[in-house]
């Protein structure tokens, strides 16, 4: 991985904005989706496939790639935004969003797209076929890490607590989970719905090295998966303490969001602010 140096962060930056702003696009075409999420993981997408990830949008195939799983599948406008400005495939694609016949549907679809692991629907399976991924290079000798994104709502479902024990029993040290603390849920917040605190002390009960994280500052994104990579004898989960509805002030920390698409004109206020933020991002590193 290399160095993250200031002008690599300003990239990083701009690219996480610009990815916001498709976000945005994408969900108000299709007049359906998920905002608060996506925008709220901008920037860890940004970090994993900008910096982190040993990987080849020009060769998605490539045995030697690192694999990421998306489990909470309904957050993925941000993972095609992402994969469409890393040059998987063209960002003009990224308007076809849930529309019939597209290649992005609502939940990504394995093979549907070049670099797509798996297919999510379904919350709470993506840590089990992470580790079964993870379990199987370990087993193989091979040296690919595996990235798993979650949300904290996920964390409600039982079989998600047997992938993390199965994890914990076999050591996986090459399998980094990320879990995206924004604390909604699509009918309130979590602590309302159902409390999942002590997330931390309960991963750590299951022989996890546990990392807490701004989800919104590269240098912690960065600094947590190179930790992970030094950590040898456990899997590592990253909670990373995200704004739902990032950079869209009206959408931030609104529950409301979690599964609701702009219409027109909230898109057009909202992409006005990710415009002028784009600007302030530009002006603080000249």
């Amino acid at each position: 991985m290399p160095h993250l140096h200031e002008n690599k962060i300003k990239q990083l930056e701009e690219i996480a904005n610009q990815i916001r702003e498709d976000i945005i696009e994408m969900l108000c075409t299709a007049k359906s989706g998920h905002s608060a999420g996506p925008l709220g993981m901008a920037d860890v997408f940004t970090a994993l496939y900008c910096h982190i990830l040993n990987h080849d949008p020009k060769n998605p195939d490539w045995p030697d790639r690192d694999r990421v799983v998306l489990s909470n599948g309904h957050i993925c406008p941000v993972l095609y935004a992402t994969m469409a400005n890393a040059g998987y495939f063209s960002r003009d694609e990224l308007k076809t969003l849930r529309q019939f016949g597209t290649r992005l549907q609502g939940h990504p679809h394995r093979g549907a797209l070049p670099g797509l692991e798996t297919t999510s629907g379904p919350l709470g399976s993506g840590l089990s076929q992470a580790a079964g991924m993870a379990y199987g290079f370990i087993m193989n000798n091979q040296k690919q890490r595996v990235y798993c994104l979650m949300s904290d709502a996920e964390q409600e479902i039982g079989n998600i607590w047997e992938a993390v024990m199965f994890a914990g029993k076999y050591k996986l040290r090459n399998l980094t989970a990320m879990i995206d603390r924004n604390n909604i849920q699509i009918d309130g917040y979590t602590e309302n719905i159902m409390p999942i605190e002590p997330l931390r002390e309960k991963y750590e009960a299951f022989n996890w090295h546990v990392i807490d994280i701004d989800g919104h500052n590269f240098e912690e994104i960065v600094n947590a998966t190179e930790q992970a990579r030094a950590i040898y004898e456990k899997p590592t989960l990253i909670i990373c303490h995200t704004i739902p509805g990032k950079g869209v002030d009206f959408m931030e920390f609104d529950f409301k969001w979690h599964g609701s698409p702009p219409n027109k004109e909230q898109a057009d206020k909202a992409l006005q602010q990710l415009r002028t933020l784009d600007g302030k991002i530009k002006s603080e590193h000249e």
